[in-house]
């Protein structure tokens, strides 16, 4: 089902809480469902951990093709925004970008992740053009989230990184993004600096070792936390753990451990 224009500014209000926006990230509808279950008051995506779902390494590999059948089938149930985890937009030419998009908002999104990468700061706001471009064809007053990957990737010797993600961020709200994902960054001076920088855009901060937790980046001026692919990654250490421990001695005890029973899962994901 499309998105509706009311379900978008639910999501954007959000960001304006008491606290900031706290995200969990899933991977497919069972896992949103269970997030939602626990009282998440929106839901991401984690691109990464769509994409190892499907066989596929994070990082625009996955088909367009794959991720608007999911979307639409984790929004079919769900009952609470979903933002998606658009990786670059799965293409360098901003008309494709802004057709993906659309094609997103039909399947339901409230809001997207868009990153720079190690491109130019000039394509993605050509590219957050299209979209913006795209969500008003659509009625829909879609959040668009800029992800800045100076710290993710180094783009920049340390001492540059604040003023570098700010100008970046900057041009990205110009060109119509709702929001900045200052992604990697941790020490709370920096992340302070970034958040007075922006001048009232909501800052995104990624959860990870090291970073304060969201009562400390809400005082420092955050208004949204994602938990990115570490959910996810601590998913697969579990798997790893359980499989490995059954293919060695064939011992079922250990699977009935920490395990959330059969016929709740069976119930929620029936309702």
């Amino acid at each position: 089902m499309p998105t509706s224009p009311e379900f978008a500014a639910a999501f954007h209000a959000l960001h304006r809480g008491p606290e900031p926006l706290r995200l969990v990230n899933a991977w497919d509808p069972g896992s949103a469902l269970l997030m939602q279950s626990l009282g998440a008051p929106a839901v991401a995506t984690s691109s990464a951990a769509v994409a190892w779902a499907r066989g596929y390494g994070d990082g625009d590999h996955l088909p367009i093709e794959t991720l608007v059948p999911l979307v639409a089938a984790i929004t079919r149930k769900l009952k609470v925004p979903l933002t998606v985890d658009f990786e670059g937009g799965y293409s360098a030419d901003p008309a494709v970008v802004g057709a993906n998009v659309a094609a997103l908002i039909d399947a339901g999104a409230a809001g997207i992740n868009i990153e720079d990468g190690s491109a130019e700061p000039e394509l993605l706001c050509r590219k957050t053009e299209a979209v913006r471009t795209a969500a008003a064809r659509a009625g829909v007053p879609l959040f668009i989230n800029a992800r800045c990957d100076v710290y993710l990737r180094g783009l920049v010797p340390p001492e540059q990184r604040v003023a570098e993600l700010l100008a970046r961020g900057r041009r990205y709200v110009q060109a119509g993004a709702d929001g900045l994902f200052a992604a990697g960054a941790r020490e709370p001076g920096e992340i302070a600096a970034i958040c007075a920088g922006m001048d009232g855009t909501p800052v995104n901060i990624l959860a990870m070792p090291g970073v304060p937790a969201a009562a400390e980046l809400a005082r420092l001026g955050v208004r949204r936390v994602s938990a990115g692919s570490g959910i996810a990654e601590s998913v697969y250490a579990r798997i790893a753990a359980l499989a490995g421990d059954f293919l060695r001695d064939g011992d079922g005890q250990p699977l009935g451990r920490e395990a959330l029973p059969y016929a709740e899962l069976n119930g929620l994901m029936s309702r």
